[in-house]
């Protein structure tokens, strides 16, 4: 926001006029006069949605979360946020078949997304998480993706009898 100002105004803005700013913005948005606020999220700021009308909000979008990834989406996400930057050819040496369509769909609904091209042979598009998937997580950072030893072995383990 600094360099923004900076920028915009062509001088340099104290950094305690614009807590003072952000200061007045949130308070004036906690009225009830409005259904969102501003909120620091992500190291940043962000205009979201108050709890108390979140309810509200999803029926009206209920449409839109109706349409859900599929398993084979779901897992090749999950492939490309861990492994990221990884090619398709990559993901599908992972995963044991095509992931052409998981691919498209998950470029389509914004949750991946390119980020350039490998030195390998034909020089492949690499694939990364997207700031819509780290949103739609929760997530500030990738470091904060559940971690395989913070999964219960109980939980996941292949083989055991179910009563």
């Amino acid at each position: 926001m600094k360099a923004c100002l900076a920028e915009m105004f062509d001088a340099e803005i104290p950094l305690e006029h614009i807590q003072e700013a952000l200061n007045f913005i949130k308070e004036k948005y906690q009225s009830d006069n409005f259904s969102f606020a501003l909120y620091n999220y992500a190291e940043g700021y962000q205009f979201l949605t108050k709890p108390a009308y979140q309810a509200s909000i999803k029926l009206i979008l209920k449409q839109a979360s109706k349409k859900r990834l599929s398993t084979s989406s779901i897992e090749t996400l999950s492939i490309i946020a861990y492994k990221q930057p990884i090619t398709k050819g990559q993901v599908e040496q992972i995963r044991g078949v095509n992931c052409d369509y998981s691919i498209q769909k998950l470029l389509e609904k914004g949750l991946i997304e390119m980020r350039g091209k490998s030195d390998g042979i034909g020089r492949p598009v690499l694939y990364g998480s997207s700031q819509k998937f780290m949103d739609y997580f929760g997530l500030k950072d990738l470091n904060e993706l559940p971690q395989p030893k913070d999964i219960s072995v109980e939980e996941n383990e292949i083989g055991t009898a179910v009563d």
